[in-house]
């Protein structure tokens, strides 16, 4: 009789791990998958297109509140945990009810699950959500280009809406971000690397998105999502550190897995915090990775307009303050930085994003810009119409003002990589290039 499985997830490390490790093994079937963290990505199914012969149905998507009754109701014998960016307390709990069950509580491996490449690939993956991973790949991404070495993008998975359509996804313009009806989170992820002139594959089949950009990049960088660990086997692994979250990056899983990993620590925002707390990032580095070389490098953040005086309502990244457990972002920043007024939006909030500020009550006065279905859209947009300011601060990667109907003015910030030592991160990837056949 097959061991009967369920997989945990957020659409994106579940998806892949089920493809790499369960899709073909015939001793164990996969009885459902269960969806947490992102909205509106449960009552789905991982379709038969994707889910191989053994599937012939499809495997239905589960809330992850479901979990206990599926255990129960199916006489699950092993859970695995596939997502990411979530607390060492959060992972115990749920492996303690799942022992509770008698069902085995599973972490798989990155090298289990890891694909090989036929090029070189230079991975950026991260300790937490927000740490500034996707700024640091455009900057390589910018340097390779700079080198002649033609790098392709492949982006973490964030399949959103119609798996099977998701399958293989390639952006190279900003026409194909609405041919594939993307939420404002991956247009956040994509615009600013198609932006610097990258090439992105993202989707759900990292076998065949690996497969197309073999043929189209000379060089592969992997874009990591959340703090979860890479898709690819790296050549050269790099991890992002944040010391305005000292101590997260040996607190969160799998983000100390992926410092202990890395050829290469970097301290980000370093321009923006207090040395105390990058000596403290530093030493938790060393504590469990004698080997690899550290840089920092600041987060330089400027606004598009002035702003001094200005009540502002700043729209930041919606992942960093959420289930990144941040309380501010560059937008906050602009606004201590050039003596704005941040305005709270939380008295005027509506639908699913007061929603939001109900679940994650750490937030202030600022707006995380959620927009995982068009009615989410509306009403973020509804709750920048009625939020009283005299300017939007749009600090998120993109415009938002091409998506939203906002009536009155804006601002764009923007929050660029700088190296703060020499030699830094632009060192060593020249050498890793060098270095390479």
């Amino acid at each position: 009789m097959r061991k009967r499985v369920v997989i945990m997830g957020a659409a994106g490390r579940d998806f892949h791990n089920f493809n790499t490790l369960y899709r073909n093994d015939a001793s164990r079937e996969v009885v459902a998958f269960t969806a947490a963290q992102i909205p509106f990505i449960e009552k789905r199914t991982y379709p038969p297109a994707l889910s191989g012969q053994l599937y012939p149905e499809g495997i239905p998507i589960y809330p992850e509140a479901e979990l206990e009754r599926l255990v129960k109701e199916y006489g699950v014998r092993e859970v695995v945990f596939s997502y990411s960016d979530v607390s060492y307390d959060y992972v115990m709990h749920w492996a303690a009810l799942c022992n509770a069950l008698g069902a085995d509580f599973i972490l798989p491996s990155a090298e289990n699950s890891m694909l090989e490449s036929s090029r070189p690939v230079i991975s950026i993956c991260a300790v937490r959500t927000g740490c500034g991973k996707s700024g640091i790949s455009r900057y390589i991404g910018k340097l390779l280009l700079e080198m002649g070495r033609e790098p392709v993008v492949i982006r973490h998975p964030m399949p959103y809406g119609d798996l099977a359509s998701q399958s293989v996804q390639r952006f190279a313009c900003l026409d194909d971000l609405a041919r594939h009806q993307c939420t404002i989170e991956e247009m956040e992820e994509y615009e600013p690397h198609l932006a610097a002139g990258l090439v992105v594959y993202s989707g759900v089949d990292y076998e065949a998105i690996l497969k197309e950009a073999e043929k189209e990049g000379r060089l592969i960088i992997w874009d990591g999502g959340n703090n979860d660990l890479p898709f690819i086997r790296p050549d050269l692994e790099i991890v992002v550190a944040d010391p305005l979250r000292p101590g997260d990056e040996l607190l969160y899983y799998p983000g100390e897995t992926n410092l202990r990993r890395a050829d290469v620590a970097v301290i980000n925002k370093a321009n923006n915090a207090i040395d105390a707390s990058i000596h403290t990032v530093m030493d938790n580095i060393r504590k469990v990775n004698l080997d690899a070389a550290i840089v920092k490098t600041a987060s330089a953040v400027t606004t598009e307009k002035d702003i001094n005086g200005k009540r502002v309502l700043v729209i930041e990244d919606g992942p960093t303050l959420t289930h990144g457990g941040m309380s501010f972002g560059a937008g906050i920043i602009a606004a201590r930085n050039f003596k704005a007024v941040p305005v709270d939006p939380r008295p005027y909030a509506v639908g699913t994003i007061k929603e939001v500020f109900a679940k994650y009550p750490h937030l202030g006065a600022l707006l995380p810009a959620m927009g995982y279905s068009d009615t989410q859209k509306k009403e973020l947009e509804e709750t920048i119409n009625k939020t009283p300011f005299d300017m939007v601060l749009i600090a998120t990667p993109i415009d938002l003002t091409r998506v939203l109907k906002i009536d009155k003015p804006s601002s764009r910030v923007s929050y660029e990589i700088e190296e703060m030592e020499s030699p830094g991160l632009k060192s060593i990837v020249e050498g890793f290039v060098m270095g390479l056949k």
